[in-house]
């Protein structure tokens, strides 16, 4: 590898060919018509007519290739704990939230908001997200239900990905309460689909924001707070299968670049 100056340097002098080039590492549902269009300045138009999905690039194809190998560590200052998930453990965990997420009627271009603790349950929200063609906007946890409000006003998702509750400087942050207040205050009433932390305040704070059992059984939905007894889909099956590709419906019309990558080699 060219060392970062001139790697840089390319990326600068020939963006085209830098770009064309980059694109070649990652694989592709439809090739591009062209890496760039600058016809129309300041407006830009990157990879043009071509497809991806990122969930696929981000885990389905390093599961299929090196499913063992450690995809996402999870380590917390705030409980003191560790979980690491491989691969194909990961690929698990984002088929089932997807799953969960069609199930709620989210598809393709749709919002979802995520209010969620530093918990791995976020990146599995993420990357469903991506993975179904849905639009994903991150909340911060520490947001008052104010703030969350206005943010559920701009981007008027379909659906509110939450967790009961966090913990934060050793103390439980209940998340449930200020969702259900900012549901109250917004204009727009989306869902919730609600990711059970804890039952109830724990006596040990350090373990409101743990998971100690499987994902079945953990999320509830409702128009605005949780459905007691309700349990999520059966899992997907990948949406970024080798062949044949997934239907549209399971893809993110990302714009895409260089020859097709796919099916993945």
């Amino acid at each position: 590898m060219t060392d970062y100056a001139t790697f840089y340097r390319r990326s600068i002098e020939d963006p085209k060919g830098f770009w064309a080039e980059q694109a070649e590492l990652i694989d592709w549902h439809r090739p591009f018509d062209e890496v760039l269009d600058d016809s129309r300045p300041p407006f830009t138009r990157w990879f043009v007519g071509g497809q991806t999905n990122l969930c696929h690039n981000a885990v389905d194809r390093h599961a299929a290739r090196r499913p063992d190998d450690n995809a996402l560590i999870w380590v917390s200052t705030e409980v003191g704990q560790e979980r690491t998930y491989s691969y194909a453990e990961l690929q698990r965990e984002v088929e089932r939230m997807a799953a969960g997420l069609v199930e709620l009627g989210v598809g393709q271009g749709d919002r979802v908001l995520i209010y969620m603790p530093m918990i791995p349950e976020a990146a599995f929200a993420m990357l469903a997200c991506v993975r179904i063609g849905a639009i994903h906007s991150v909340v911060f946890g520490g947001f008052a239900s104010v703030s969350l409000a206005s943010r559920i006003d701009d981007a008027q998702p379909k659906l509110i990905v939450s967790a009961d509750a966090g913990s934060r400087a050793g103390k439980v942050v209940p998340y449930k309460p200020l969702l259900d207040e900012a549901i109250r205050l917004a204009k727009n009433k989306p869902r919730t689909s609600s990711w059970s932390t804890a039952a109830s305040p724990p006596a040990n704070p350090s373990k409101a924001a743990t998971s100690t059992t499987p994902p079945s059984g953990r999320a509830t939905s409702t128009a605005a707070s949780p459905a007691p007894g309700s349990t999520p889909p059966t899992p997907a099956t990948p949406s970024t299968p080798a062949a044949p590709p997934a239907p549209p419906r399971a893809y993110s019309a990302t714009p895409a670049a260089t020859p097709s990558r796919w099916p993945p080699a």
